[in-house]
């Protein structure tokens, strides 16, 4: 059934990374964009909270079954099980995000958060498509969906929101064309590799589910320590100010979104060296990958630096340089967490998942802990610094378990 071959290292890298790039790019022209085509950071702020809110449930939409996946050496299940698997949780987290905005949110947050739930559960099914090309190492399509998705994404998000000024008509149509995505291009490519057949046994329905629960649990915990400091500045300082923070916070994504690129495509090979006892490839690999995130860090430090200010007024106008002092301590943010995600992703990829679970729970009660001492203090830094040191704190932890880890396997 296959008709492709597997590519090198180096391309899949490529083209994950151009693919990504556009796709990062395109989510950052849209919040640049909800900016410019309204008045005020209104509309800017409820998308914030839709994201953020969405993002608490995120860890039981993915299950982490990517990294699951990717990494399924010895070929546990079918593609069409993991889809079939994704579906369930999936629409799980979309009900739960739904009540958890009503819940706690403002009623005019409602839709957008459970319209947002609904378009990102979309590209969570196509993941699935993703990680199927990428253990056949042919990443280029990964790329070239994702780059669709992007571009997608915007065109339509600029013609309702553009028009109507709805941000739910937009997310409406976005979601539409990430289906026409994945049913017209991802799908035709991943059923070269594999027949995919819809269903899962209750069996190993249950197993996946028991499984990974300690990951999920820890997912939840790691989403909720970075996006409940939002809410609280929201609650605190007003959405205006939330909408201010997420602008700039946009364009720094890319650090912690361009780790991930490094880092990625390689989980198979730590994987499989891992399982042969090869430790010397492993920390090979190991060093080379974090030294490309730092080095990854280190330009966009430098970079943010000597153009960060200028970049944020051509984009966003005057009106936001009363926020570019947030920058640097964004940047130095996403580096820890870029290497923290990595950590995190490799040990589940080794099927470690406890420290995962009590690196997450220890950060989440230090957030609980600091979030309005550091909001109040220090004004909209205190979500960035809440966020820092949740990380390092749970970076520590993961560090100790996978040094653990390799020196028993030794």
């Amino acid at each position: 059934m296959q008709q492709y071959g597997p590519l090198s290292i180096k391309k899949n890298m490529l083209w994950n990374s151009i693919g990504s790039l556009c796709n990062l790019g395109c989510q950052w022209l849209i919040s640049v964009l909800i900016v410019r085509l309204s008045n005020g950071y209104d509309a800017a702020g409820i998308y914030s909270l839709g994201i953020s809110t969405y993002n608490i449930f995120g860890s039981i939409a993915q299950y982490r079954m990517y990294t699951y996946q990717v990494s399924d050496v010895k070929n546990e299940n079918t593609t069409g099980e993991y889809l079939t698997f994704r579906l369930i949780t999936g629409l799980s987290a979309l009900v739960l995000c739904s009540i958890y905005g009503v819940a706690t949110c403002s009623p005019v947050a409602w839709a957008t958060i459970a319209l947002y739930a609904l378009y990102k559960t979309t590209t969570l099914i196509i993941d699935v498509f993703h990680a199927c090309d990428q253990r056949f190492y042919r990443m280029d399509f990964i790329g070239i969906s994702l780059a669709l998705q992007g571009a997608i994404s915007l065109a339509c998000f600029v013609l309702a929101f553009g028009f109507t000024g709805s941000v739910e008509l937009a997310l409406i149509l976005m979601t539409l064309g990430i289906c026409l995505v994945g049913s017209l291009y991802d799908f035709r490519r991943t059923s070269s590799f594999e027949r995919i057949k819809l269903g899962i046994s209750c069996q190993k329905t249950i197993y996946l589910l028991a499984k990974c629960l300690p990951v999920v649990i820890a997912g939840i915990a790691a989403s909720a320590t970075s996006s409940l400091p939002r809410q609280a500045l929201s609650s605190i300082m007003g959405n205006t100010v939330l909408g201010s923070y997420a602008s700039v916070a946009a364009p720094v994504a890319i650090i912690q979104m361009g780790a991930s690129y490094i880092y990625n495509p390689m989980l198979g090979y730590f994987s499989e060296r891992f399982a042969v006892d090869d430790l010397a490839g492993f920390r090979q690999l190991l060093a080379k990958t974090v030294g490309g995130i730092l080095i990854v860090g280190a330009c966009c430090v430098v970079g943010f630096a000597l153009v960060g200010s200028q970049f944020l007024m051509l984009v966003f106008g005057e009106s936001i340089l009363d926020y570019v002092y947030l920058l640097v301590p964004m940047v130095i943010s996403s580096i820890v967490s870029g290497v923290q995600w990595f950590i995190n992703d490799l040990l589940i990829a080794l099927r470690s998942f406890r420290p995962t679970l009590v690196s997450a729970i220890v950060s989440l009660v230090v957030t609980l802990v600091l979030e309005n001492l550091f909001i109040i203090q220090y004004g909209p830094n205190g979500v960035t610094l809440t966020n820092m040191v949740a990380s390092l704190i749970s970076l520590a932890i993961m560090g100790y378990a996978l040094s653990s880890l390799v020196r028993i396997k030794r």
